[in-house]
C-alpha cells in the first residue's frame, strides 16, 4: 500500500464503526465492558493526569508497518519501554516504523490518538498482525479507547483475546517492553 496514493482522512468523516456499534458488538459476544467518558486524550501523560482511580492496566497502542509493507498493531502497558530497533526481532518482522495517519484510517478506520485493539473490528481484510505484551495480559482488566479518544473502555484480558479472535485475528503474546532505554525507544 503506497501512502502517497492514499487520500488524507477527512476529519469530519464518520468512523466505519461507531463506539456505540463497537460496544453493541462486545455485548453480542457476551463480553462485559465498562466505558468512561472524558475529554479527548492524545498522550499517555494526558491519560495519567485525567483518569483518576480507574482500575486496571492502562495501555498504549502502536500502529506500525515493516519495510515489507506488513501492518502491525503492538499493544503494551503504558510505561513499557519499546525499542523499535529491537521489537522487530522479538515479533519476527522486518524493520519497523510508524504507519502514516492515511494508513491508519484506510486499514483500521480510526484517527491518530484513538489506536486500540478495538479498531480490529474494521480490519475485515485481516491486514494487521496483532502483538500483545505478555506483562499487559497478566492484568485482569485492561483499558483502551473504544475507537475515539474521548472515552476509555475497561475489558478483561481474556475477553480482549475473545474479541480479537472474533475479529478474525490470532494475536501473538510476546514478552517485550522491559528493555533498558536506548535508541528508537517509544516511551509512555
Amino acid at each position: 500500500m503506497d501512502t502517497a496514493s492514499l487520500p488524507l482522512p477527512d476529519p469530519n468523516a464518520p468512523l466505519p464503526t461507531s463506539p456505540e456499534q463497537l460496544l453493541a458488538r462486545l455485548d453480542a459476544l457476551g463480553i462485559p465492558a465498562a466505558t468512561h467518558s472524558h475529554p479527548p486524550l492524545h498522550t499517555v501523560e494526558e491519560s495519567k493526569a485525567l483518569r483518576g482511580a480507574l482500575p486496571g492496566g492502562h495501555c498504549k497502542n502502536l500502529f506500525l508497518k515493516d519495510r515489507k509493507g506488513q501492518h502491525w498493531l503492538v499493544v503494551a502497558l503504558e510505561d513499557a519501554r519499546i525499542e523499535l530497533n529491537r521489537l522487530d526481532k522479538a515479533i519476527g518482522s522486518a524493520r519497523l516504523s510508524f504507519a502514516s495517519p492515511e494508513r491508519l484510517w484506510h486499514v483500521l478506520g480510526i484517527r491518530p490518538g484513538s489506536v486500540s485493539p478495538f479498531a480490529l473490528v474494521n480490519d475485515a481484510g485481516h491486514q494487521v498482525r496483532v502483538v500483545l505484551q505478555k506483562a499487559m495480559m497478566e492484568h485482569e482488566l485492561l483499558n483502551y479507547h473504544p475507537l475515539l479518544n474521548d472515552r476509555t473502555t475497561a475489558i478483561r484480558s481474556e475477553d480482549l483475546l475473545r474479541f480479537i479472535r472474533a475479529c478474525g485475528h490470532e494475536p501473538a503474546i510476546v514478552d517485550f517492553g522491559a528493555e533498558p532505554d536506548g535508541g528508537g525507544t517509544v516511551a509512555g
